[in-house]
């Protein structure tokens, strides 16, 4: 097993000596107390680094989970690399081992993920199904002064292979096939048709997320990089995929073309491209190709069938289709004109095609919006239209993950009927585990119902699969919510903070902080916090705190105790 530090000579350079004394702590702490556990022994150090042998791949395998999962919570500013191999050596006279068996090993932790682990094939054939660990098969790896490829499974165990610190952290790679998929390039010479362009990403996106064997990046996060130069290989690391789909789409007069390329993130290589012609009347079958091909390229495996049952058309029509993807356009951009303008273009796609059970639920969110922003004009009517929406909605899409996330949340949350949207939303985690707005209103739902923990554990999801969300402030303040009313006030106070980072306008962020801080004692902090809820809320008193979505009881009395302590009045 060979181990060394993530960017060590850099982090020399900026701090030597508290760089060194915590890789001596880390060594005398961590490294060798678990090789003395799983009976291994230590070769040598240098000076960023370790090398130790073991009795059987699966002592190393165990030692090596254990050290990355201890250091994965962020116990060190220090992360390692992990390579393991299992092959003969050459003891020499002063003790040491050479050979091949330990240079397969050094190569393989040198391209090894951050936090990581990377194992040869010889070791995945004795461990496999002997610990409690994924593995992604990284295919035959090219490693200096190696005259043979030397095929390597990178493997994703524990917390390790669950981010903790957002976006601003590297997140390890998942136990599957991991892809994101970027803003096709509108190639129209046309502003206007960018909504176009999107929208088939979009339509890709969707169909991709419905294989449960692929971890899909949110459209949310992937869109981040529109108009950007990228560099694909930066963009693995930081949403932690190992595919990258990028392309274009060209409309003129009925003709359309697109043209995709799949890569590999961590090499940079392209696996498969290919260019789709056809008119205008033939868009879903054009990004049913597209999506057929790129599921087949990564995991080619998949029957057909399955393919099939995963691309789905939202309409038959292409103006209420049109409509529909000008309201998504729309709705994007996060404001209340915008949510407005989102809301007539459903209007116009349910108009053209009554059956639209997408156009259904995403009428339903701008309902939600409204509510959230308070920005209702006729309460009875907006909740009586709401319901109309998501039950109209989920009869039309009864197996459309989308459809029943969305409508489910407006149930819980616009109308009120909590049992009834958590029903839906918790189908939609069966129906699709990539879909990023399930995980944020299954998350949402269970502060509603008091079940703090997995409230916690669905946002971290819902951050994973989009780090970059405009919406990642609400991520992270509902798991600062979830940590408050569980009692665990430290955590609250972090991640309020975060939420507070990326929104200093969201006042629930405000009022966690200054809840959390007051319960710790951190009178200062608390007060502070008072003062921006205050100028957020001018009219908030502890009598009359409400919230535009419902809230457990418990938690309304916690969060009206913390926010007296902190000096709101009465």
């Amino acid at each position: 097993m060979a181990a060394d530090v993530v960017g060590y000579s850099a982090l020399m350079q900026r701090a030597e000596e508290a760089t060194y004394a915590e890789f001596e702590r880390l060594r005398r702490e961590l490294i060798e107390p678990s090789l003395r556990s799983h009976e291994g022994r230590l070769i040598k150090t240098t000076g960023d680094g370790a090398l130790a042998e073991f009795a059987s791949p699966l002592a190393a395998m165990r030692c090596a989970v254990e050290i990355q999962d201890r250091l994965a919570p962020g116990s060190s500013p220090l992360r390692l690399r992990v390579g393991i191999n299992l092959g003969d050596v050459i003891v020499g006279q002063d003790g040491e081992l050479y050979g091949d068996g330990i240079n397969i090993a050094v190569r393989l932790e040198g391209i090894a993920d951050p936090g990581g682990i990377l194992i040869s094939e010889k070791v995945f054939s004795e461990v496999e199904g002997k610990l409690d660990v994924g593995f992604e098969d990284r295919g035959g790896q090219q490693l200096k002064n190696i005259s043979r490829p030397v095929r390597a499974y990178a493997v994703c165990a524990g917390t390790h292979s669950v981010p903790t610190e957002g976006p601003g952290t590297a997140p390890p790679l998942p136990d599957k096939p991991s892809i994101a998929v970027l803003p096709f390039q509108n190639m129209s010479g046309d502003p206007e048709q960018d909504y176009f362009a999107d929208g088939v990403v979009e339509d890709i996106i969707t169909a991709l997320s419905r294989f449960k064997s692929l971890f899909v990046i949110a459209r949310n996060s992937s869109f981040t990089y529109k108009g950007k130069a990228v560099d694909i290989k930066q963009i693995g690391r930081e949403l932690g995929v190992r595919y990258v789909l990028e392309g274009s789409v060209r409309k003129a007069a009925n003709r359309v073309r697109i043209a995709a390329q799949l890569i590999n993130a961590s090499t940079g290589a392209h696996l498969w491209a290919d260019r789709f012609d056809g008119v205008i009347e033939d868009i879903f079958e054009l990004q049913d190709q597209v999506t057929t091909s790129v599921v087949g390229a990564i995991t080619p495996t998949l029957e057909r069938a399955e393919i099939g049952r995963a691309v789905l058309k939202p309409t038959n029509s292409l103006d209420a289709y049109d409509h529909y993807m000008r309201g998504i356009s729309s709705a994007y951009q996060w404001t209340n004109e915008a949510n407005n303008e989102a809301l007539r273009h459903y209007y116009k796609a349910i108009e053209l095609d009554p059956n639209f059970a997408l156009a259904h639920a995403l009428a339903t969110c701008c309902y939600g919006w409204r509510k959230i922003n308070r920005r209702v004009t006729d309460t009875a009517r907006e909740i009586a239209e709401t319901k109309r929406l998501a039950e109209r909605a989920t009869q039309l899409g009864q197996d459309d993950a989308q459809v029943l996330c969305w409508s489910g949340a407006a149930l819980a949350f616009v109308v009120g009927e909590v049992d009834a949207g958590v029903a839906l939303v918790d189908r939609a985690l069966r129906l699709n585990p990539n879909l990023m707005d399930a995980w944020l209103s299954s998350g949402l739902v269970r502060l509603v119902l008091g079940e703090w923990n997995l409230a916690v554990e669905h946002f971290a999801h819902a951050i994973r699969l989009s780090p970059f969300d405009p919406l990642l402030f609400l991520m992270q303040g509902g798991t600062a919510s979830g940590h408050f009313y569980a009692g665990r006030y430290d955590e609250a106070a972090v991640w309020s903070a975060k939420s507070i980072g990326e929104n200093p306008n969201f006042s629930s962020a405000w009022r966690i902080a200054a809840g959390s801080n007051a319960f710790l004692g951190r009178q200062e902090q608390a007060q502070k916090a008072v003062a921006h809820l205050q100028q957020l809320e001018p009219a908030l008193r502890i009598a009359t705190i409400t919230y535009a979505v419902p809230l457990h009881p418990s938690a309304l009395a916690r969060i009206k105790e913390g926010l007296r302590k902190a000096g709101l009045p009465e």
